[in-house]
């Protein structure tokens, strides 16, 4: 949320957590507390959305930085919406990077564990959103701290357990049904079916929404819906 499509007050009632977008991939002081106040409104948790500093690609473009780079980039961005958060005696709940940043930290150990660092030594009592049962998930836990294993409602998956890349063309699912169906797997057997066919399992703490999808609203309405008749 807070990335410019300006959906976040039709979605504020169909979910309970939010990922805001630090400045880095889009964003600004007054976007953030736009965000911030439905949050507290609707009884929404605060989490912090850190990115690569991409705002032309959005923070989807793979970036290489040295380890010290990437602590601070993090640090930085939960500083910024911590000043936000703290102005109305709030309290960030969680991190999920976003993007690049969180597609390379789900493959490379010593990328999450700069991640995971800079989040405890920020507030050791953030909950880290990592993708389920990937390397960020591991290292979070090694440093001790609690961690989400983070599911896609309207992301496909490959047979590893991991996300089809954007480029392809099956990356995105865009059929409430399918999204639907998707989410009941998740949450009723802890399995999702591969683009290959096989049902692969899968843990799941959380269900990840992308904001600026087309069918947003959409898709969070349909799935808060099954989920409440459970």
């Amino acid at each position: 949320m807070g990335e410019g499509i300006g959906n976040e007050a039709q979605l504020m009632p169909y979910i309970n957590t939010a990922n805001i977008a630090c400045g880095y991939h889009a964003g600004d002081a007054a976007t953030m507390q736009y965000v911030i106040e439905l949050c507290l409104q609707y009884n929404v948790n605060i989490g912090a959305h850190p990115s690569f500093p991409d705002k032309e690609n959005f923070g989807r473009t793979p970036m290489q930085l040295p380890s010290p780079d990437v602590y601070s980039m993090v640090t930085e961005q939960l500083k910024i919406i911590n000043t936000v958060v703290k102005k109305y005696n709030a309290k960030l709940h969680h991190v999920k990077p976003h993007g690049a940043l969180y597609n390379m930290a789900a493959k490379d150990a010593a990328l999450a564990k700069t991640i995971a660092q800079a989040v405890k030594d920020f507030d050791a009592s953030l909950i880290y959103y990592g993708l389920s049962g990937s390397i960020m998930i591991i290292e979070a836990e090694k440093l001790g701290l609690k961690t989400a294993n983070e599911v896609f409602a309207d992301r496909t998956y490959q047979a590893n357990g991991e996300l089809t890349a954007r480029n392809q063309s099956n990356a995105l699912l865009h059929d409430k049904d399918a999204v639907v169906k998707q989410v009941l797997k998740f949450i009723n057997q802890n399995k999702v079916t591969a683009t290959t066919g096989e049902d692969i399992f899968i843990l799941t703490d959380t269900v990840c929404i992308h904001g600026d999808g087309t069918h947003a609203v959409e898709f969070a309405k349909a799935i808060h819906q099954v989920i409440n008749e459970k």
